[in-house]
């Protein structure tokens, strides 16, 4: 309870200064992560920890049940703000989660395997596993910038949405293979098929059938603006429950659900984006309060190892499998790296982490696993938060040298600012 209220209270503070603090350096993410730290820290907020047994669990418990509430939101809200127009003919997407994202995976395991030394081989593929998956959110300012190009805004955008449930196979067998079962024998490859597949299918069902029903139910008269806005949202938390209880992967439910719901729902799609502006940034940044009390908890036992490895995982183990992923797109230099540095690490990558513990407690190198992680999101929270808007508009003053105007990538961003 005093947790809950001194998140009201941060989040009155940053309401007065919100207009201030807008186009600045400083991200709600930043200062509710700081303030969480603070209380963490000063004892005002206490949570247990995370990674241990006894008290811990309860609290756990509910910090998965928030973070995963937030980001199912945050996927299914995502999803609805991509234009199909835009998608067609845009291979990047697919390049970023068919080869970025697999060379994300086996970089940043190999690199663990050289520098977190004191983890066992399958350990340092779940901590790559784990950091796999991007936030958008992080990088709000760029992904709804029309000053960014169209195509690579709808990458980022997407990729963020599907790769946390893409990480989710390789998660499971590393899990699987550092507790010595049999991971490779034990049906890994029917698991990965029905963890897409079903969340596929269930998402574009409910996303499909219920953006057309509540379409159907408005234009009769029958459903209030309110109702409609929490239908939606309703309709995202019933393709992830759906989804996660017939062997799918409830995100990607959520995420496929969100663009499905946006196709059919019509000029609803508007309440979809804003819930995710209004409601669902409460839940957003009630998860990066909580994390940060949780970080104050471990960031004791870190180490220049652990530093290392975040500085790599924001850097080397993203950008250059996105190099790999976009060469021969007809990209700028200047648009790759934009493209490569924009990972950030957020609320799927707590999420994952707090699933292997959830699913193996007793793993030797489970607090490590966590801590890396806990490093690495808050080096993202900060580094992303910080060059989001300066970035954006290194990249919108590129200028014809950078992007010539006879690539879709220029004609994009030329539509956006007539």
């Amino acid at each position: 309870m005093v947790a809950l209220g001194l998140i009201a209270c941060v989040l009155f503070a940053y309401a007065l200064l919100s207009r201030r603090v807008e186009g600045t350096v400083v991200t709600g993410p930043m200062v509710f992560v700081a303030a969480g730290l603070i209380c963490g820290w000063t004892g005002l907020a206490e949570f247990g920890s995370a990674a241990g047994g006894g008290d811990g669990g309860a609290s756990r418990e509910v910090v998965v049940l928030v973070a995963e509430l937030a980001l199912v939101l945050l996927l299914f809200t995502d999803a609805a703000r991509i234009d199909p127009r835009a998608l067609r003919g845009n291979p990047l997407p697919a390049r970023l989660l068919g080869i970025g994202l697999p060379l994300t995976v086996g970089l940043g395991a190999l690199l663990g395997l050289l520098v977190l030394t004191d983890l066992e081989p399958w350990e340092c593929a779940i901590v790559a596993a784990v950091l796999a998956p991007t936030d958008a959110a992080l990088g709000q300012a760029l992904v709804s910038s029309p000053a960014v190009p169209e195509r690579v805004r709808q990458a980022l955008n997407v990729e963020s949405g599907l790769n946390d449930g893409g990480s989710v196979p390789f998660l499971m067998l590393f899990i699987a293979l550092a507790a010595s079962e049999e991971g490779l024998e034990g049906g890994w490859l029917r698991f990965t098929a029905e963890q897409i597949g079903f969340g596929a299918l269930i998402g574009v069902a409910a996303g499909a059938l219920g953006g057309l029903a509540l379409l159907r139910a408005a234009q009769r008269g029958w459903a209030t603006t309110v109702y409609e806005r929490l239908g939606l949202a309703a309709v995202a938390l019933i393709a992830f429950v759906a989804a996660d209880e017939v062997g799918g992967n409830g995100f990607i439910a959520a995420f496929v659900a969100g663009g499905a719901a946006g196709m059919t729902a019509g000029p609803l799609r508007n309440h979809m984006i804003d819930f995710a502006e209004e409601e669902g940034e409460l839940l957003k940044i009630a998860v990066f309060f909580i994390f940060g009390a949780f970080a104050a908890e471990v960031l004791a036992g870190a180490t220049w190892q652990m530093l290392a490895y975040a500085v790599l995982s924001l850097t080397v183990i993203r950008m250059l499998p996105v190099a790999i992923a976009l060469a021969g797109q007809g990209l700028g230099t200047r648009t790759i790296a934009f493209m490569g540095w924009f990972g950030p690490r957020g609320l799927a990558s707590v999420i994952l982490a707090l699933v292997v513990i959830e699913e193996q407690p007793l793993l030797a190198g489970i607090e490590e696993i966590f801590l890396v992680m806990t490093v690495t999101v808050l080096a993202s929270v900060v580094a992303h938060g910080v060059t989001a808007a300066p970035l954006t508009r290194w990249l919108a003053d590129a200028g014809p040298p950078t992007l010539p105007p006879s690539i879709p990538e220029r004609r994009a961003r030329d539509a956006t600012t007539r």
